[in-house]
């Protein structure tokens, strides 16, 4: 098979874990372009790299700088690690030049924090007419967590119910105040509205309304927020058979105390506001001055819980399933350098390009996870990394 070339756009935390574990996989690509608005990012991951490599700094938002910097490099991917912001300008870039697109998060616009898939649905029959693959959000939440719901739909039960996501970060970083990706948009993630799925219904909460105790596996009982997240509108579109889909996150009380002041203060605004004379976008400030997460890798310890817990019946007996991965802050830290939340988004990434490439996942269209056969996804995932595990239960 001739190797693959790709171009990865965006050079934060995840995006170093997709440049290494590219460069970890030589037999399936031989080359890696690197394009990000900050070029020095680009510059410090291409000297950790054996992979033949170019970078170059790109402005994502425009699309004729995007369409250019293709056309330079002619990957057979683009793998979009930015903002997700941006992911509408790549897709617009890949059709004009012909190339597959991947990417971990869904389209939301800077100006309100409210992200929805029906933004990057809508290019469905652009990609089918033109007969490449668009496949979308191919991290973990979401991502591997899709995949883990399709393997339970195809192999593990007659009928889904209920599923819940659970994702705990078990770990400590020795910040007072930090995000473990990205905090421009962790912090919109968490400040908006609750969302859950039940009986054929969208239903709404205010910020971090409801909580519960959840058995995590592998470390234990904690206290979790039921968030809005992404991979349940695509879930509820593609199993309508489910009765109930949540996502549960967990939060420190000292992360929830901290950004409760932020919020008061108003950092955490997403509308600019004139400061001296200039405009500025509190949030924005407020990210500049936070840690940024690639740098709490190197002193991260614990580790993290991410999984689905899923209700149905199998021959006549109603159970609960749970897939999940444990990872550690230090094992990623040794095969990448970097901590489990970068890992674990970087790595699904990768082995989804790796199905691609392989020609596994060849459909064209635009695609969520659980529309692709889960199996060899998962397999070669663990391979990467990212080892999973299924644990089961009979409910009366």
């Amino acid at each position: 098979m001739t190797k693959k070339r790709l171009l990865l756009i965006g050079a934060g935390a995840a995006g170093a874990v997709v440049a290494k574990k590219i460069d970890q996989n030589q037999e399936m690509f031989g080359y890696l372009h690197i394009a990000s608005r900050t070029l020095d990012k680009c510059v410090k991951i291409q000297k950790e790299l054996a992979i033949e490599s170019s970078i170059s700094q790109l402005d994502a938002d425009d699309t004729d700088a995007v369409i250019s910097c293709i056309k330079d490099v002619k990957p057979f991917l683009v793998m979009n690690l930015a903002l997700p912001y941006q992911d509408l300008s790549i897709m617009e870039a890949c059709l004009a030049c012909g190339v597959h697109y991947l990417d971990t998060a869904n389209y939301e616009p800077k100006d309100e924090a409210k992200y929805a898939y029906h933004w990057q649905w809508a290019y469905q029959e652009r990609f089918k007419k033109a007969g490449l693959m668009a496949l979308l959000g191919c991290g973990f939440d979401p991502g591997v967590t899709n995949a883990f719901c399709a393997y339970a739909k195809h192999y593990l039960f007659d009928g889904i119910e209920t599923i819940d996501i659970i994702d705990c970060n078990d770990g400590n970083h020795h910040k007072a105040f930090a995000t473990n990706f990205n905090p421009e948009i962790n912090i919109r993630e968490i400040t908006q509205e609750g969302k859950y799925y039940k009986d054929g219904a969208w239903h709404s909460t205010n910020p971090l309304e409801l909580s519960k105790m959840i058995d995590f596996p592998e470390v234990g009982p904690k206290k979790a927020y039921l968030i809005n997240h992404e991979e349940m509108e695509s879930l509820v579109k593609h199993m309508p058979e489910i009765k109930q889909i949540r996502f549960w996150m967990t939060f420190s009380e000292d992360y929830i105390t901290h950004l409760r002041v932020c919020e008061n203060l108003g950092l955490t605004r997403i509308d600019e506001i004139d400061y001296e004379g200039q405009k500025i976008i509190p949030l924005q400030f407020l990210k500049a001055l936070l840690p940024e997460p690639a740098s709490l890798a190197e002193h991260y310890e614990g580790k993290t819980s991410i999984g689905c817990m899923i209700t149905g019946t199998k021959d006549g007996a109603y159970k609960q399933i749970t897939l999940y991965n444990v990872c550690q802050h230090q094992e990623a830290f040794r095969d990448v350098g970097a901590q489990a939340v970068s890992y674990t988004t970087g790595v699904p990434a990768v082995t989804g390009a790796i199905m691609m490439a392989k020609g596994l996942w060849n459909k064209a269209g635009v695609l969520n996870i659980e529309e692709l056969d889960s199996k060899p996804f998962l397999d070669e995932l663990a391979k990467q990394g990212l080892p999973w595990h299924i644990k089961e239960e009979v409910l009366v």
